[in-house]
């Protein structure tokens, strides 16, 4: 595991009953690194997350994150070393109110900072010092969308997962959202970036892999995946 490498991950796979969806993946995110993973529906993108987040039990490979084994450790505590995910569809606790889902994000800390680092997310979010008391389910779904990355960033992840952050969201909100990603990033936090829409997740990206049922098929800079003839036409509209 190289020096400023957060996380590695060697020859994934992971199985629902008979099907094979991730047939033995490697990538890696560097310390600070924003790196995309696109692909079309069903290449096994979420399920890539799942499984580094927990949700779902790999059948073989290795996982290192922070210079550690993933192997056997549960979901709650990858949170507590610092991986944290949004996932596709938000997730959030839509009775409670922004404040209550920004607090659940910090329920794996015991530190006295959680208050000054709710006052943080709304910084880095405005809209959702507006709606503090509101309740989170009556949000249109960029505001939600916030609520959810706030909500994780309150657990202080060192490597933040996002799944398709834009899905479903109007242009202006879409444009907010990465502008949001951009800046979380260069605060220094890791992100692993799954998004359909290739050109924007390239464009905010340093590198990228592209996954193709359960496989890698392609892996470089994110400005030559954007150059790419291949990516182009299969992604990108070209």
């Amino acid at each position: 595991m190289a020096e400023n490498t957060l996380l590695e991950v060697r020859d994934l796979k992971v199985s629902y009953g008979g099907i094979q969806a991730l047939k033995g993946i490697s990538l890696t995110v560097g310390q600070g690194e924003l790196v995309a993973l696109i692909g079309s529906n069903g290449a096994g993108k979420t399920t890539t997350l799942k499984a580094l987040s927990g949700l779902l039990h790999s059948t073989a490979g290795k996982l290192h994150y922070d210079g550690k084994s993933l192997h056997h450790m549960p979901a709650h505590q990858r949170v507590s070393a610092g991986l944290a995910l949004v996932p596709e569809g938000r997730g959030i606790f839509a009775r409670l109110s922004v404040a209550e889902n920004l607090q659940m994000g910090a329920y794996t800390r015991n530190d006295s900072q959680v208050t000054e680092d709710i006052e943080r997310m709304y910084a880095l979010f405005p809209r959702l010092a507006e709606r503090r008391a509101q309740l989170a389910g009556t949000l249109s779904g960029g505001e939600q969308q916030m609520v959810a990355m706030a909500r994780a960033l309150m657990s202080r992840p060192k490597l933040l997962m996002l799944d398709e952050p834009s899905m479903g969201l109007a242009p202006l909100m879409v444009a907010k959202i990465f502008e949001t990603i951009r800046a979380v990033a260069a605060q220094g936090v890791s992100i692993l970036l799954v998004e359909q829409n290739a050109k924007l997740a390239l464009e905010a990206a340093q590198r990228g892999y592209v996954l193709e049922g359960g496989q890698i098929t392609l892996e470089d800079s994110a400005a030559n995946l954007l150059g790419s003839d291949a990516v182009r036409k299969a992604y990108l509209g070209a």
